[in-house]
């Protein structure tokens, strides 16, 4: 009895551990520490000198002839950010195939709440910035940070809808899409046509590859380092080569669910009939080998892409994510002249991000749900479709990185961080009281959405 509870216990541990591991509220909890961190180091006296001189030390990867020489913030923000957008275009790809965005009814809502959510705020942002040495930095607002915004939804468990979870995980992948035609059409520098061109011929070398269902890995990686190094060097953002090669992985897998479950049952048999009184596994030949091929077995009835995409989660979540929090969030604040940071830029900024997405993403969704465009989302209301897009206004990660690339000078983009900060901060802390005005005003409880 002990034994079992034991075990029991066991896997209880190990099922919460999955749980928080693999929770969109573990990488946002983690990006509002890694941001703390680094606004506080930034500003202290005895570390702001050291913080910043950190990041801009360079090395160097490669060798003689063929090598590149970046600043660490820069190996950040072109190198490792290339692997986190690899890992936007891969679930992209198959919300797209197999998710949410499947189909013209699943995907017309949250695509035309995600268009909604990105004009109005550009629009706003212009408002004040038109005709202004800040007026480049119109794409800000437009973004939304997926983790912190499913983070703070996930957290309010059962007082919202699963559909209004699953619209918002929706949203926010159009709502990358559209940032990332937005960083390729309108934030790249002069464009190298060479360098294009022979990108091209080898990104259709990737696609060979998919279309002669090669789905080892070892085969796309040489081709996808040289597409990222020509996308460097071609003015458009080497971000932009991680969705690029993401979208060339296969998704389908070589074996069926037919064919898998059969083939493991077989081995599982095999396994029972191998079995001997006393001799563990690893003295056991004959059932070491049923339980290979059963993880072969395994592994390939999986897609190429999607076992990236689980492999690259807590990387992404506990690596990239939090050292481009770091060393991007971490920007001086002088205290004693907080009145320089109220400009046009910082007021495009939050009113673009607080006011213009949940007004962008609710319009749009009254407009094609009044028209029958769409459908209303199962058990939602007007009230809670507008609690959500309240948080289409956390815009960190994205907005951060648009910032980045949308002015030169240090200052603008300083304040540019400042604003987002403090716009996203305002948009989760509004969602979350709207969703909890929201519940209490309906008082209803839904299944928790795992």
């Amino acid at each position: 009895m002990l034994k079992y509870r034991l075990r029991r216990r066991a896997y209880v541990l190990n099922e919460q551990h999955h749980r928080v591991m693999h929770s969109p509220v573990t990488g946002g909890a983690i990006l509002i520490i890694c941001a703390f961190i680094a606004i506080i180091l930034a500003n202290l006296s005895a570390t702001k000198d050291i913080f910043h001189h950190f990041w801009t030390l360079e090395f160097t990867i490669g060798f003689e002839g063929f090598n590149l020489t970046k600043s660490i913030e820069e190996w950040i923000n072109d190198g490792l950010m290339v692997i986190f957008f690899f890992v936007v275009g891969l679930e992209i790809k198959r919300e797209i195939i197999a998710g949410q965005l499947s189909t013209r009814k699943q995907a017309s809502l949250p695509i035309a709440a995600a268009i909604g959510g990105m004009l109005f705020p550009a629009l706003i942002y212009l408002i004040f910035n038109a005709g202004e040495p800040t007026e480049s930095g119109w794409g800000i607002p437009m973004a939304t940070d997926i983790a912190f915004a499913l983070g703070v939804l996930s957290i309010m468990g059962d007082r919202v809808p699963i559909s209004l979870k699953v619209f918002l995980a929706a949203l926010a992948i159009a709502d990358d899409l559209g940032a990332i035609i937005v960083i390729a059409l309108f934030y790249s520098s002069h464009i190298d046509w060479n360098m294009i061109v022979a990108a091209l011929f080898t990104l259709a070398f990737l696609v060979i590859l998919n279309i002669f269902n090669v789905r080892k890995i070892k085969y796309y990686i040489i081709p996808s380092v040289l597409l990222w190094v020509l996308f460097l060097n071609s003015g458009i953002h080497a971000t932009i080569a991680g969705v690029i090669i993401a979208m060339t992985l296969p998704t389908k897998p070589r074996f069926n669910k037919k064919y898998f479950l059969y083939k493991t049952r077989y081995f599982a048999k095999c396994f029972q009939y191998e079995d001997k009184q006393g001799l563990e596994i690893l003295s056991n030949e004959e059932q070491h080998e049923c339980l290979q091929s059963i993880r072969k077995i395994a592994s390939n009835s999986i897609s190429l892409s999607q076992r990236l995409e689980y492999a690259l989660h807590h990387s992404i979540t506990f690596i990239i994510m939090p050292l481009f929090a770091l060393a991007n969030a971490g920007v001086k604040i002088n205290f004693s002249g907080i009145g320089d940071l109220i400009n046009n830029e910082t007021l495009g900024i939050f009113f673009g991000l607080v006011v213009g997405k949940p007004l962008g993403i609710f319009l749009l969704c009254w407009i094609t749900i009044k028209t029958r465009l769409c459908s209303m989302p199962t058990s939602a209301t007007w009230f809670n479709i507008f609690a959500v897009a309240c948080l289409g206004g956390i815009g960190f990660t994205m907005s951060v990185f648009i910032d980045n690339l949308a002015f030169t000078d240090p200052n603008m983009i300083a304040t540019g961080k400042v604003a987002i900060l403090i716009a996203s901060i305002t948009s989760g802390v509004l969602g979350w009281n709207m969703i909890n005005l929201a519940h209490k005003k309906s008082g209803r409880h839904f299944p928790k959405y795992k």
